[in-house]
């Protein structure tokens, strides 16, 4: 009795085991036999089926491929992995996920390194080795060129024709010629660029409590504006330790800081730190005009009023967010995104914080032409060799048209990674494509769908997103501090900027020309405008700057950017 407990359950394992094999035998002969039974037409029809499926994907825009296409890649990474949701990976996330349902495509990452030397370096080693991955990420028009000149990049002239839509065309066009025109030599392109929208003037970020609680008039020009300011100082509207006028010693914060007094310089007619076109049409550095000089002498005197921080020579921009969040600063310049980054830091210690924004028309009239210069531009460029090369215009069709535009399937959890602040590196390829004029377009539609001027249907799918958060703030059933960082940001530092008559800066294209300013020239100009503002060397002494710069390399470049110039206006 026991021996045939000991192998009753042995056997019957053992026979369960002949039965599986028998069935898996007689499955397998079934289907040669079904294969066999299919008509050949039937298997040649599926074969074109499935070529024809291969062709419409290398030949359109979202054409979805019958297999998996995996593609190495080089690319830049975000700071605390681009804030994606825990989980998430640079090859497993949202957009990655949305890839490989519309177009079924998937990145193997060959380096993702932030910019901080390591992918620069990771860059450096791939161009000298000559070994790229299928796709790779550039920085600066510099890299492009030896690309180009090794011969170690796809011409993307056709498959741009073909799979990009008509949407990322238009998105192009915008820029009009010189940004597709960076990436192009000898007719033909060799890379799609990074487009960088129209993000507006700066503008002047003052606490709106603050001016109702003085009972002053809210200003309508700069020096009413900077009265203001000074009054907050006066009454410590933040305690004993109120500043005047935010400024950081970088002074010019461009398109991507902040606490610069750039719009002084604007509100002058100077455009310090560009080559520009002066009123007689020649080139000249924006920093030596007589125009900068006059922005530099009211400079100083908002700092001898007391108006500018007395203390901006000694700070950090940490230590200036420290003291927005503490309340004890009411006025700084900053773009259309200052809310988000970095006035949420105050409305998120005191929702009381009423933070609003000032243009004044003059600084839209003193506007002056400048250069721009793709030496630190991004690109996106294909090995050459690669079989698909058309991935790249499928990628930027998808992504930047097809996800925004179309697609309610699929696109939603794309969409949401903008109200969750995720980082554009968690993208596979680290580009944007967007219209110049994207952010006025899409302000317009949010305001527009929040008043119901228009329907929800008509919004884009970043739109709807951005539409979502700031209905919430606005009924009162979302109070968080990014809910009112994107409804001051994308309605109403958008309206303010669109009634004052905000209008595109016109830029420039320079070509080839290496228009960099030495560091030796850079740390002169840069001493030299701290001194006047702060008052150690007297306005005058600008003179003796300008003089000095062209002695000292300046007069050398200033002559190789105006021939580059003329020389361009000849061959046009």
């Amino acid at each position: 009795m026991n021996s045939m407990k000991k192998y009753k359950k042995p056997v019957l394992i053992a026979a369960v085991c002949v039965l599986g094999a028998l069935a898996a035998v007689l499955a397998w002969r079934g289907n040669i036999r079904q294969d066999e039974e299919q008509p050949p037409e039937d298997m040649a029809h599926e074969r074109a089926e499935i070529q024809e499926q291969w062709r419409e994907a290398a030949g359109t825009p979202l054409g979805k491929y019958p297999e998996t296409v995996t593609y190495t890649l080089g690319k830049v990474a975000g700071a605390n992995n681009a804030n994606l949701p825990v989980g998430d990976t640079y090859e497993d996330n949202a957009y990655t996920r949305y890839l490989k349902n519309v177009l079924n495509i998937q990145n193997e990452n060959v380096f993702a390194l932030e910019a901080d030397g390591s992918y620069e370096k990771a860059l450096e080693a791939a161009i000298s080795d000559r070994d790229i991955p299928d796709v790779m990420v550039v920085n600066g028009r510099d890299n492009l060129i030896r690309l180009v000149e090794s011969g170690l990049v796809e011409d993307l002239t056709d498959v741009y024709e073909q799979c990009t839509t008509d949407t990322i065309k238009e998105m192009y066009d915008s820029y009009g010629e010189s940004l597709l025109g960076s990436a192009t030599f000898d007719g033909k392109l060799y890379a799609l660029p990074n487009s960088v929208i129209d993000d507006g003037a700066m503008m002047l970020w003052l606490r709106d409590d603050w001016i109702r609680e003085l009972g002053l008039e809210e200003p309508q020009t700069m020096d009413e504006a900077m009265d203001i300011v000074k009054a907050f100082k006066d009454n410590k509207m933040g305690g004993d330790e109120t500043i005047g006028l935010a400024c950081s010693i970088g002074l010019i914060a461009g398109s991507s800081e902040t606490y610069g007094v750039d719009t002084i310089f604007t509100m002058h007619g100077s455009c310090p730190e560009n080559w520009i076109l002066d009123r007689d049409g020649t080139v000249v550095y924006g920093s030596l005009t007589p125009e900068t000089k006059e922005a530099l002498g009211y400079l100083n005197r908002l700092y001898e009023d007391g108006v500018l921080d007395s203390r901006f020579l000694l700070r950090k921009s940490e230590n200036i967010d420290d003291l927005i969040a503490n309340g004890q600063c009411g006025a700084i310049f900053g773009h259309w995104w200052a809310p988000n980054n970095p006035l949420i830091l105050s409305y998120d210690a005191d929702h009381t914080a009423d933070w609003k924004p000032y243009f004044f028309t003059v600084e839209q009239e003193n506007q002056v032409p400048t250069f721009v210069s793709y030496d630190h531009w991004m690109y996106v460029v294909v090995r050459k060799g690669y079989e698909h090369p058309e991935i790249v215009c499928k990628y930027v069709s998808a992504i930047f048209d097809y996800s925004r535009y179309e697609d309610n399937r699929y696109a939603r959890e794309v969409n949401e990674y903008f109200s969750i602040n995720v980082d554009p590196t968690a993208r596979p390829m680290n580009i944007n494509v967007d219209y110049r004029d994207a952010l006025y377009r899409s302000g317009e539609n949010i305001r527009k769908a929040l008043t119901n001027e228009l329907s929800l249907t008509e919004l884009s799918g970043l739109e709807r997103s951005y539409y979502d958060t700031c209905r919430s703030f606005v009924s009162g059933n979302l109070t968080t501090a990014a809910g009112w960082a994107a409804y001051a940001s994308r309605v109403t530092a958008v309206d303010v900027l669109t009634s004052g008559g905000m209008r595109d800066e016109e830029t420039l294209f320079m070509g080839d020309v290496d228009m960099e300013i030495p560091q030796e020239l850079q740390d002169l100009e840069r001493e030299t405008f701290l001194q006047i503002i702060a008052g150690e060397k007297p306005l005058d002494y600008f003179d003796v700057f300008v003089e000095q710069w062209y002695e000292n390399g300046g007069a050398e470049l200033t002559e190789r950017v105006r021939s580059a110039y003329e020389e361009g206006c000849r061959t046009e």
